[in-house]
Parts: structure tokens; sequence; C-alpha cells
């Protein structure tokens, strides 16, 4: 990932109801969510859903594909990867305490569960 391209996810995520999608698209796992569901679940009208989603696909954070009539978002666990890489990527400097505590906090939540699917 390049700055432009981390900059986007940044800028997409920086909006309440972005970061909530992506959130639960993330705990959704690879299966993803229908567009309506998802809206529902993360409390907005299915036009606002729409016009969030568009920006997160736009920014590479979610992807999207159709079943019948629905369409089925999910998130892009490599562009979030990326993301998280990139920004942790200089953290240490060869002072490992500076990210074990996230790098702790990754490994934690992996080991748990919560980020199974990506």
């Amino acid at each position: 990932m390049d700055e432009r391209q981390a900059l986007s996810a940044l800028v997409a995520l920086g909006q309440e109801h972005r970061l909530r999608t992506v959130r639960r698209l993330v705990v959704a796992g690879p299966d993803g969510l229908a567009a309506g569901r998802l809206a529902e679940e993360v409390g907005m009208s299915p036009s606002t859903a729409s016009f969030h989603l568009k920006e997160l696909e736009r920014a590479g954070l979610v992807q999207s594909r159709r079943d019948g009539r629905s369409i089925i978002y999910s998130a892009a666990y490599p562009a979030l990867s990326a993301l998280m890489a990139f920004l942790m990527k200089d953290c240490c400097q060869g002072h490992q305490e500076v990210c074990a505590p996230a790098v702790a906090a990754l490994t934690s939540c992996c080991d748990e569960g919560e980020l199974a699917h990506a």
C-alpha cells in the first residue's frame, strides 16, 4: 500500500457510519452481509448505507458481489491488512516495546477468534 491508497482508506474510515460498517463486515467474515441487513445492523437507511458502501468500495476496503437480487458486501481483508501494515511499518525503529502493545492486541484477538476470518 502506498501513501495515496492509505490516505484514501483513512478518509473513507473517518466517518462514523463507514467505520461501523467496516467493523461489522470484519465480524461477518468472508461471507459478508446483504446490503439491507447490513444497513439495518449498522442503523442506517438503505440509501444512506448504499452511499457509504460506495465510498468504502472506492477506497478498496469492501467488496461486493451479486447473489440473486441481493448485493452482498464483505470486508476486503487484504486491503485492511495492508493499511495496518502501512501504519505500523516503521513504528519500532529498533525499539520493539513501542509496537509490542499493538502486536499483542492483534495476536490476542486472532487467538480469540475475533479476526478468525481475516
